[in-house]
């Protein structure tokens, strides 16, 4: 895979003790060295004008005022350093780097991820929250769409990452050009995401909430992707799959309670890279959350080995009685013409 890296977004540290810490793409890259096939690409900054497409533009000038004078802690969870504005600027830019790489045509072994930090997902147009302050997956769709090289009418963002992804359902929710699907944990931060959550206006319909039980496992992920989630995304036919890839609904990582080895990734990489394939649409990664070092560097690893050539393992047992309802209900709010025992 190529990479989108840059050291500037080290520089983004909020402290010793918080668990987004550069330490995390320090990890991943160790990992990496003993890997074949991957390049590093720098993108250039993304301009305040670009991310004011998703964000209000006052806000945006806030943050960036926050860091200039210092920063400090902006809500108890997320913290920010002089160095900060310079992180988001770069992470935002790798971001529209992956979209840009996909839709000229990086697939196979070159399929884009891009690894900056911090990450975006919670930050809604108007706030920062859950470590973030810019939403790079949605400046990077909303890139695509106003690119007129691209020539991009819809994009889709699976978001995997344990938590829900509010920041880009929000930015999203009343849009019909982009479908947002979120696979997370029930109940867990930030409390959104709701099945019945659905979209609003010109964009009912093209929200997709998948809230999964504590203790789901690799197969009841896969039957999610593989049923609701394929279907509603073959039906939308996007131009561009984006994937918020979190890593932390691994079960080793600290803060989830979903289940999910690290071959899970290698599944679940291997069922969007099938879905891209089967819709025509370019892909690439953005990377979330993940934060327990060790897990989120071999996991990122494996997608990297998946996409170099390694089949993934395919689990043996079936999705589990909980997830397997919580899945009949996402089809209900759809109104998709798929039953479980299709998938």
């Amino acid at each position: 895979m190529q990479f989108g890296y840059s050291e500037l977004c080290l520089a983004h540290d909020p402290g010793s003790r918080h668990p987004e810490s550069p330490d995390r793409l320090r990890a991943i890259r160790e990992r990496l060295k003993k890997k074949h096939g991957v390049e590093y690409v720098e993108a250039d900054p993304c301009d305040l004008d670009r991310m004011a497409a998703v964000h209000e533009r006052d806000y945006l000038e806030s943050v960036r005022e926050f860091c200039a004078d210092g920063g400090g802690s902006w809500d108890p969870d997320t913290t920010a350093v002089e160095e900060t504005w310079e992180a988001i600027r770069r992470s935002a830019g790798l971001a529209c780097w992956a979209a840009e790489a996909a839709l000229e045509g990086a697939t196979g072994r070159d399929t884009p991820f891009s690894i900056g930090r911090p990450p975006g997902h919670h930050a809604v147009s108007d706030n920062a929250m859950g470590f973030c302050f810019v939403d790079n997956v949605a400046v990077a769709a909303q890139h695509a769409l106003d690119h007129d090289a691209y020539d991009v009418d819809r994009v889709a963002i699976i978001d995997w990452d344990v938590h829900h992804g509010n920041g880009t359902q929000d930015i999203f929710y009343d849009r019909g050009d982009v479908f947002f699907v979120s696979l997370h944990e029930q109940g867990l931060y930030p409390g959104t995401g709701d099945i019945d959550e659905t979209g609003t206006g010109e964009g009912e319909g093209t929200t997709m909430n998948v809230p999964m039980p504590a203790g789901t496992d690799d197969r009841d992920y896969l039957a999610a992707l593989e049923g609701p989630i394929t279907a509603a995304l073959t039906d939308f036919d996007p131009d561009l799959l984006l994937i918020s890839a979190g890593f932390d609904a691994h079960r080793h990582d600290p803060i989830s309670r979903i289940r999910l080895s690290t071959e899970a990734y290698a599944l679940l990489s291997d069922r969007v890279r099938s879905l891209a394939a089967d819709t025509d649409a370019a892909l690439a990664f953005v990377l979330e959350g993940g934060y327990g070092l060790d897990v989120l560097a071999d996991s990122v690893a494996l997608v990297h080995e998946t996409f170099d050539g390694r089949e993934p393992i395919e689990p043996e047992d079936e999705p589990g009685d909980k997830a397997e309802s919580a899945l009949e209900d996402v089809i209900d709010a759809h109104d998709l013409e798929i039953t479980p025992d299709e998938f």
